[in-house]
């Protein structure tokens, strides 16, 4: 009885999910009536004049894209001087503190009440009733779930304001009946790394494990000291596992690793679209990784084509205009009062019936330094590729331009974490990424032509544990945290490079 009720309620949950697949414009139309209605009493409103603002024309000839750079003199606005109504009309009381990836500054992103239950809540619901329309037989529900929180604690920066890692203030928010079956807040929410991984491998192994929620990289760390602390397999711990909701990194690159962990054949890997600025994606079906673009979440969507990225002034065009095929930056507006606000991720649809897309990279992570154009997703695929045919397996990655000299050409130097080393040795993987690189990339294929302008990838491989042990030596372990795969400067290269020689 009480798994017939479950069942229901979780599919049950995928009912919105259909509506707004079926009238995906008029949702979008929808949600900006709804913001702007809300934004007219703020003081970003006012300044912008969204009273005279009827439409997504007018909203994106009038109001500016911004960065975070330009979102910031308002924020302080909230923080600094405890002015309300700047961005919404309800009290911001939680920031999400976010490291970034192309910066080294720490950024704060508003979070709202609003945003908080009708965007990330929303869309957890979103997430469980598409699981659920596919395995109508799921009892995960009825176990555990095992959540990596992020390594942020919750800090009060003066009145009633607080700031967290998104992981943890949504953990922080959360109803009391969700919390009751996700691993205890006091684990999840250390503050200390090693002690966390510690208290969640105690917890963890003694608890009836159903699902699992967290970044792939950080929860692989956890799994491999809950099997050497305890020299079981993971089905022989958690017989009743059945789903991973992994977002914040690419998953390809750790599936291999995952599936010789967690050999059954019943494990299902569920892709989200998570960030500090909202909960835009879930995968919509287990035939493909493509993902569906949660519409009615209090997020207004906008998108800036290839070639306008860099742009004083880029010009985005909404959902309707989307081509499939094309490469586009992604621009929100949401109900945690972010207006036409570039988060710097790079998207491509799949289908526009329904709206699918995947996640290609983002706009300041990619190697553009000889007009190859490399980006995360042709990345990701070409290690994935040279990982099958040498049997190598990869931790992580990084890579960068090396520039011309005297006595050279350019290239790219690939630093790689492998678990497993390449069969053939270093030298046969990277003729074979450099092979799949150019198969998937045209632009690199034509610089690497006769080595005129970019020569052979220069790949090192690193010791285990480098990448871990050079995030905890930046104090950027767990949660959102992540290695940049792509940059088109050298910072994190020689970073990681004089860290390594510094030991």
């Amino acid at each position: 009885m009480i798994q017939k009720i479950t069942r229901s309620i979780l599919t049950g949950y995928y009912r919105p999910v259909s509506r707004f697949v079926e009238d995906p414009l008029g949702t979008q139309q929808q949600t900006l009536d709804y913001l702007l209605k809300h934004g007219r009493n703020t003081i970003y409103g006012k300044e912008n004049n969204f009273q005279s603002i009827r439409n997504g024309g007018d909203f994106a000839a009038r109001i500016p894209v911004i960065s975070y750079e330009e979102l910031r003199p308002w924020l302080d606005r909230i923080i600094l001087h405890k002015q309300r109504d700047v961005l919404w009309d309800t009290p911001v009381k939680w920031f999400a503190m976010s490291s970034g990836t192309t910066e080294d500054k720490s950024k704060y992103i508003p979070v709202t009440k609003e945003s908080l239950y009708n965007g990330n809540y929303r869309a957890g619901y979103h997430m469980l009733g598409i699981y659920a329309h596919h395995h109508p037989d799921t009892a995960f529900i009825l176990g555990k779930t095992l959540v990596m929180g992020g390594s942020q604690q919750i800090n009060r920066i003066g009145g009633n304001i607080y700031t967290g890692d998104i992981s943890a203030i949504l953990m922080r928010n959360l109803p009391l009946v969700a919390k009751r079956s996700r691993t205890p807040e006091s684990i999840a929410l250390l503050p200390d790394w090693e002690e966390k991984l510690q208290k969640l491998t105690d917890y963890a192994v003694k608890a009836d494990i159903r699902a699992m929620v967290g970044v792939p990289s950080w929860m692989l760390v956890l799994l491999k000291k809950i099997v050497e602390d305890t020299g079981r397999t993971i089905p022989e711990l958690w017989p009743n596992l059945e789903v991973f909701f992994h977002g914040g990194v690419g998953f390809l690159p750790f599936q291999e690793q995952y599936e010789k962990l967690i050999s059954s054949a019943k494990m299902s890997y569920w892709e989200t679209y998570n960030a500090s600025e909202g909960f835009f994606g879930v995968q919509f079906s287990p035939a493909s990784k493509d993902m569906l673009l949660l519409l009615d979440n209090e997020v207004y969507y906008e998108f800036i084509p290839e070639g306008e990225w860099d742009k004083d002034n880029p010009v985005a065009v909404p959902l309707g205009e989307v081509e499939t095929g094309k490469q586009y930056a992604v621009v929100i507006s949401t109900s945690g009062g972010l207006w036409r606000y570039m988060i710097g991720d790079t998207i491509q649809f799949m289908s526009t019936y329904p709206y699918l897309f995947k996640i290609t990279g983002r706009t300041k992570q990619f190697i553009n330094a000889f007009g190859e154009e490399l980006i995360v997703d042709n990345a990701d695929k070409a290690i994935n590729e040279a990982c099958r045919l040498t049997g190598a397996k990869v931790t992580e990655y990084t890579a960068a331009p090396v520039y011309f000299g005297e006595h050279r050409n350019g290239a790219h130097e690939w630093l790689i974490e492998f678990e497993i080393l390449p069969e053939g040795g270093l030298d046969e993987f990277t003729r074979i990424l450099d092979e799949n690189l150019k198969r998937l990339n045209s632009d690199y294929e034509a610089k690497r032509s006769y080595n005129l302008s970019l020569g052979m990838p220069v790949v090192k491989a690193m010791e285990k544990g480098t990448f871990y042990n050079w995030m905890k030596h930046r104090g950027r372990i767990g949660g959102q945290n992540k290695v940049p795969k792509l940059s088109n400067n050298r910072k994190y290269v020689d970073s990681i490079l004089g860290f390594v020689s510094s030991k």
